[in-house]
């Protein structure tokens, strides 16, 4: 290990068998970017020329990992370094851009971005398979696995011989000029290519593994969407979430490594239903549940959606938000991190009341508009929801009372449970604290 350093250095490597030397190192920190496509989304794709024109900062480099599925983990990969300039950082995540470029203005400290992700990708497929099948929490995924595992086994062993015959055939055709016999039917892969079988492992096969003896500091993590389901799929994303930064904690960092991740961001159409559930806010729900645990932090994107889009294209916010996190837990910055998260809720007859951890300057009604902070407004809460024992909700009558929120509907005198922004898109969502983080949506029941 050796203090940080921008000074641009020569890195000599002398062995019996040679030697060999690169130019323009740098000494700072990498940080992984994992996830999916609102990981993998480039700055340029973000459509803020500005940001583009002003990426000139030889301190931040970036390094995309080339994508690969592997069926067993590779200790080799492909990729590049970068250097940001404003032509180079188009193709840079624009998390990571925004993330490095925070941190890096408020410490001086390099830093390398390590982008492995892939769109369209679910979190089983970034996990080892020694994981999937070793955690109890996942025993249920597991024995999906070993059932698609086992299929692929025989499935294999019956085409064999008709691939053998095919490829006999197909040399000899290439050999008289002639036309290649059609192909047969190649089994498919056990975890990669059936639409209703488990995918899992390939990514951290070929991506994730041969990053094993390389020096991290942390983990960026935007990833969900493609997890999103049924309550149950949402209570196993909680397992493997702390499964996946358990495995980093210990091939990247031991217990301090932190492991900073993205709530989803809000998308499809608003609707106006208080009572109806919802896969996203139960991925989302989830999300939360997981902060605070195995080194986890997470940055609340709920404000910066897209209802036509499920790539928003504010990733400056998003970037700033996770470095909010670093900033203050890694390079030990005396700041807010993150928005209100629900602590515990006390019925007090007819109203109940929700206390919130990172509060920070207090709580506000709020309102955020593209890239600008969150401007204060004079209005009521909204997107609050209460019901009684009956499980009938109804939009609740919400207000601040100091570092605390009370909520009651006149048509619910016992109630029993609250639900704040419980939605793919909770559209008018409105709680914030005054550093301008948004609340993190939430549950009391668990219904």
């Amino acid at each position: 290990p050796q203090p940080a350093q921008a000074a641009s250095r020569r890195l000599v490597a002398e062995a019996a068998s040679g030697r060999a030397a690169a130019e323009d190192v740098l000494v700072g920190d990498v940080w992984l970017c994992g996830g999916q496509s609102n990981m993998e989304f480039p700055l340029d794709a973000c459509r803020e020329q500005a940001d583009v024109a002003a990426a000139d900062h030889p301190g931040i480099r970036h390094f995309g990992v080339e994508l690969r599925f592997a069926a067993a983990p590779r200790a080799a990969l492909r990729g590049g370094w970068r250097t940001c300039t404003p032509d180079h950082a188009r193709g840079f995540s624009a998390v990571g851009y925004h993330f490095a470029q925070r941190v890096h203005a408020a410490t001086g400290v390099p830093i390398g971005l390590l982008r492995a992700c892939c769109g369209g990708t679910n979190i089983e497929l970034w996990l080892a398979q020694e994981t999937l099948l070793g955690d109890p929490a996942l025993a249920p995924y597991a024995a999906r696995m070993r059932v698609s595992l086992d299929r692929h086994q025989r499935e294999l062993a019956a085409a064999l011989p008709a691939i053998a015959d095919w490829t006999r055939r197909s040399e000899a055709a290439l050999a008289a000029g002639g036309e290649l016999p059609a192909a047969p039917e190649w089994p498919e892969h056990p975890f990669g290519e059936r639409r209703h079988d488990p995918r899992c492992t390939q990514l951290h096969n070929g991506m994730i593994a041969p990053l094993r003896p390389f020096a991290v500091r942390g983990a960026l993590w935007y990833q969900g969407e493609n997890n999103v389901g049924s309550a149950a799929d949402g209570e196993q994303y909680v397992a493997k979430m702390l499964a996946l930064a358990r495995d980093w904690q210990a091939w990247f960092g031991g217990d301090d490594f932190p492991f900073l991740y993205v709530q989803l961001a809000a998308w499809r159409a608003p609707t106006d239903d208080p009572g109806r559930d919802d896969d996203w806010a139960q991925l989302r729900d989830a999300q939360r549940r997981a902060h605070g645990r195995a080194g986890l932090r997470m940055a609340s994107a709920i404000d910066l959606g897209d209802a036509d889009d499920i790539h928003p294209r504010n990733k400056a916010d998003v970037g700033a938000r996770l470095a909010a996190w670093a900033l203050r837990d890694v390079y030990e910055k005396d700041l807010m991190p993150c928005g209100p998260l629900f602590r515990d809720a006390v019925v007090e007859g007819a109203r109940i009341r929700l206390r919130f951890d990172h509060v920070g300057g207090g709580l506000v009604v709020g309102r955020k508009d593209g890239r600008a902070p969150m401007a204060r407004v004079d209005a009521p809460l909204r997107r609050f929801a209460v019901a009684g024992a009956d499980r009938v909700w109804r939009w609740a009558q919400a207000a601040i009372d100091g570092e605390t929120v009370v909520v009651g509907h006149p048509d619910v005198p016992a109630p029993v449970a609250v639900r704040y922004a419980w939605a793919a898109n909770p559209d008018g969502a409105n709680l914030y604290n005054v550093e301008g983080f948004p609340a993190s949506p939430f549950r009391t029941d668990a219904w």
